[in-house]
């Protein structure tokens, strides 16, 4: 065993946005589930990131309830949970210390969001010395609205406005940046696939 799932953030914060109804990939949960149950089968750890910012009351202030997987998302009894404060699930975690004492050497990652903190994940797991897949359409993001863009406007006009970067680019730039530098990008069924012939020899 020297494989494990990273699930980062499919988390009901996301859910909650106005923006989500604009997501990349609304069936998120199915795509994490059928990586997770190739995990299992293959015998590979899962591990589980959730995303918290105590005491702002926004959507992640886990007062607010929202920090917590969504539906149809289930952890088995011995698969940590671990709550992470910044982009990276590494900084603020004990998921170095966990996949080490593991034995992990590689790393399949998915989760919320695409650009944000699965890329910024993949990147540092790289430097840490992970051999990372990072599983394209099994990340989920949104239209990002442009820097100089007033704050708080409705869905309409950020899909509106014709700098708003929208999700088909967001997804491909974090191709271009991760491929041969700091992942291996792979699909679903590509890893899924893979992971059924392992189990089954």
């Amino acid at each position: 065993m020297s494989s494990a799932l990273l699930v980062i953030d499919v988390q009901e914060s996301f859910r909650r946005q106005e923006i989500w109804a604009a997501t990349s990939n609304p069936g998120i949960v199915g795509q994490v589930n059928r990586l997770v149950d190739a995990a299992r089968s293959a015998g590979d750890p899962v591990f589980w990131a959730l995303h918290a910012e105590p005491g702002t009351g926004n959507l992640f202030d886990p007062d607010r309830g929202f920090v917590r997987l969504m539906d149809g998302l289930r952890p088995a009894a011995d698969e940590p949970v671990l709550t992470k404060y910044v982009h990276n699930a590494f900084t603020t975690t004990r998921l170095h210390y966990l996949l080490t004492a593991a034995g992990i050497r590689e790393l399949v990652i998915c989760g919320i969001r695409t650009e944000q903190c699965c890329e910024t994940t993949a990147r540092v797991a790289a430097d840490l010395g992970y051999a990372v897949t990072f599983v394209v359409d099994a990340t989920a993001t949104t239209p990002i609205a442009h820097r100089d863009a007033p704050a708080d406007r409705p869905l309409t006009e950020i899909l509106a406005d014709p700098r708003t970067l929208g999700t088909d680019e967001i997804v491909a730039r974090t191709e271009y940046a991760l491929a041969g530098r700091f992942a291996t990008i792979r699909t679903v069924d590509e890893v899924t696939g893979a992971a059924v012939a392992l189990a089954t020899g």
